[in-house]
C-alpha cells in the first residue's frame, strides 16, 4: 500500500492553499488544495520505491485524496509513469481524518489480502500500520508537515 501526497507527488506547492492561521481550512480551502494535485512533480525516491515494490508485489495506492479527482489523480499517476494497481480514494461524504480513513482501508483489505508493506510519509499513519503489526516504509524524502484537518 503507497500513499500519493508526500510519497510519490510532491504536494509542497500547494500547502499555502490550505495553510489556515486558526488552525483549520475551510471546504474551499480543500477543494483547492486536491485540485491543484495536477501539477505536483513527482518525488524522485517515491517514484523509485513504488516501481520497485511493484516489481514483486501487487500495489495498492491508498491516498486520502477525494474520490471525485479519480480521473486526475489516475492520470497523474500515467503521466510519471508509476505503476498501475487499484487506487483506493475518500469517498466524498466520508469526514473522517486520512490516518482514521488509511487504518480503515487497511484492516478492511488485510482480512483477504497479505499487505507487504505500507509506505506513508505520515508518521502517524506509520505509527497506526504497526501497532495493526503491518510491515511499514516511512517516506522521509521531503520533510512531513501536518496539514490543518
Amino acid at each position: 500500500m503507497i500513499d500519493l501526497d508526500g510519497t510519490v507527488a510532491d504536494a509542497r506547492h500547494r500547502l499555502h492553499l490550505i495553510a489556515d492561521p486558526g488552525g483549520g481550512a475551510t471546504h474551499e480551502q480543500w477543494v483547492h488544495f486536491f485540485d491543484a494535485a495536477a501539477d505536483d512533480p513527482p518525488l524522485p525516491d517515491g517514484v523509485r520505491t513504488a516501481q520497485h515494490l511493484a516489481e514483486s508485489n501487487d500495489v495498492v495506492w491508498l491516498t486520502a485524496r477525494p474520490e471525485r479527482i479519480r480521473a486526475l489523480t489516475e492520470q497523474w499517476l500515467t503521466d510519471h509513469h508509476l505503476p498501475a494497481g487499484r487506487l483506493l480514494m475518500k469517498p466524498a461524504d466520508d469526514k473522517r481524518p486520512a490516518r482514521t480513513f488509511k487504518i480503515d482501508e487497511m484492516r478492511r483489505l488485510a482480512i483477504d489480502h497479505e499487505i507487504t508493506l505500507v509506505v506513508d510519509d505520515d508518521p502517524r499513519v506509520i505509527a497506526l500500520a504497526q501497532a495493526e503489526h503491518l510491515p511499514t516504509l516511512h517516506a522521509q524524502w521531503v520533510p512531513w508537515k501536518a496539514p490543518h484537518s
